[in-house]
């Protein structure tokens, strides 16, 4: 199992604030009391986390449990899948359409904070291991 290293760290409390702050983000620009100022400080607070996480992950080895190429596993996929949805969801609320930017973000919360997220945590990963085997013991 590999070492809780710097760059894992990085990764990991941007990963981690990305998972809280996502929400909020998106939940302030819903319904009827909409809250414009708390929607672009946690907002560009996301993106941030997100360009973090995902430039720190180019930073990150692959482990030994999935196929590599120059260190590079198929989970580093999603680090220029990051990159171009948040570049294009930029893009559309330049153009003035929100709908796609929402979309886009929606999106983007989901496969990169939630589907990635969760793969973390499966047993013969290092985050899986840390929360599933020493501190609740069932892996």
């Amino acid at each position: 199992m590999a070492a809780l290293t710097p760059v894992i760290a990085i990764h990991v409390a941007a990963a981690l604030g990305a998972v809280v702050t996502g929400p909020i983000a998106l939940w302030a620009r819903r319904g009827r009391s909409q809250h414009p100022k708390l929607h672009r400080a946690f907002g560009y607070a996301w993106v941030t986390l997100m360009v973090i996480a995902a430039t720190s992950a180019i930073f990150i080895p692959a482990g030994s449990e999935l196929p590599s190429i120059a260190g590079f596993s198929p989970i580093h996929l999603f680090v220029p899948v990051v990159f171009g949805m948040l570049f294009a969801s930029f893009y559309q609320l330049a153009k003035g359409n929100i709908g796609a930017h929402r979309r886009l973000m929606q999106r983007l919360y989901v496969g990169a904070c939630v589907i990635a997220g969760s793969f973390t945590l499966l047993p013969n990963r290092f985050l899986g291991h840390l929360v599933l085997g020493q501190w609740m013991g069932i892996a």
